[in-house]
């Protein structure tokens, strides 16, 4: 995680883009690799409203501006299958659009699935209605946590739970809260939509979390968390664990994306934000970077490796997702841990300098290991919120 000269040259001119983008503040300039580095984060559409002034060739300009409509177009049909869901039962919208609604322009934010969560007694009755319309369920058999269903090239998660933090209670607290906001607009107060994106980074940090989610949290800080706002909503991120990312990230916002200063984070450690950036553009978009840097991609497995019950989840999950002879037969999934185990033994023996890669990524998980640390987010089990059904009081 180290940047070189040129590296740190690409930041800060990927940092002006960004900031003339969104706060229009500055002047910026792009390249190729410019428009690449911002794909890999999926934020180039972000640049919309500032192309012409970037001094663009026409080749990059056509590209650039192709991105960008196709955003659009999939904002837009993303939006008319999420109004009209076939959800009847009262449920709230997590993520995509609820995030986007802080942006300068929504549509520019590039959408991923659509998330919803339903009380815990109306969950089956959700995604029989998923079923009866035409969805197509993709999710694994009985996993409980949420399932997911297609159609038209959308995919839509239901949950019966959302939170996944440092432990159980923490994650309760959080899907309780969620549950406590449902409406009819569908849509959280703004302090319990922050703490979702919150979670989400928390969630993801450890597998690789690109500059989209980070500038999600931006935007709702920009809109929601002034001085005077900073004290209810400190409360709440306590409740789940993560007020020092909280500080950390919003710090960060301010001394490299542009985000206006505020008191409630001046005091953040800037080495810690520093790390933690660094971390973020090392990885790309839920990790799109650290799959190449293969020192930094294994490293960042190992941080996982805590005891051998999260061991052999992590083997068997991603033991499933590699042999293809799983995925057909069942009976053999019981294996598929093996499997992985024989993958990685495979990899190791065949890589060049196999003892030095693997010091390699023994020193990158140590560092790992400390930065998540330092920002409470590390988690040696998920904690996840599986409480009784869900009574209205």
């Amino acid at each position: 995680m180290i940047m070189s000269g040129n590296t740190e040259v690409l930041n800060q001119q990927l940092f002006d883009v960004i900031k003339k983008s969104l706060w229009n503040d500055g002047a910026a300039k792009a390249d190729e690799a410019i428009f690449r580095e911002m794909t890999t984060h999926t934020i180039a559409p972000l640049a919309a409203p500032i192309l012409p002034e970037l001094s663009l060739t026409p080749e990059l300009f056509s590209a650039w501006d192709d991105a960008v409509v196709k955003t659009v177009v999939k904002y837009r049909k993303y939006l008319r299958q999420q109004s009209f869901l076939p959800v009847s039962v009262p449920y709230v919208i997590l993520k995509g659009t609820a995030a986007a609604q802080y942006y300068p322009y929504p549509e520019y934010r590039v959408m991923g699935d659509i998330d919803i969560m339903t009380r815990r007694e109306d969950h089956e009755k959700a995604c029989a209605m998923m079923l009866a319309d035409g969805y197509t369920e993709i999710s694994e058999e009985n996993y409980k946590w949420h399932r997911e269903f297609i159609k038209n090239g959308i995919s839509v998660e239901v949950h019966a739970y959302f939170a996944v933090l440092n432990n159980q209670e923490y994650a309760k607290y959080l899907d309780h809260l969620i549950v406590d906001h449902i409406n009819s607009s569908h849509l959280l107060p703004d302090l319990v939509n922050g703490l979702v994106v919150l979670e989400h980074i928390s969630h993801h940090l450890e597998d690789g979390l690109g500059l989209r989610q980070i500038i999600d949290w931006m935007m709702f800080v920009h809109r929601c968390l002034p001085d005077e706002q900073w004290p209810e909503f400190r409360e709440m991120a306590q409740h789940i664990g993560l007020e020092k990312l909280a500080v950390v990230l919003t710090r960060m916002c301010e001394m490299y994306l542009g985000l206006p200063e505020r008191g409630w984070c001046a005091d953040a450690d800037e080495a810690l934000c520093e790390k933690l950036m660094a971390y973020i553009l090392s990885c790309g978009n839920f990790g799109r970077k650290a799959k190449i840097d293969d020192a930094l991609y294994h490293g960042n497995t190992l941080t996982k490796f805590k005891t051998a019950k999260v061991t052999l989840g992590i083997l068997q999950q991603r033991g499933v997702l590699n042999w293809p002879a799983a995925q057909r037969h069942p009976v053999l999934r019981p294996l598929a841990w093996m499997y992985q185990v024989g993958r990685y033994l495979k990899r190791g023996v065949f890589r060049p300098h196999p003892i030095g890669q693997l010091k390699a990524e023994l020193a990158v998980s140590r560092q790992l290991d400390v930065l998540f640390d330092s920002l409470g987010v590390k988690r040696l089990t998920k904690g996840i919120a599986k409480y009784d059904e869900y009574k209205k009081s």
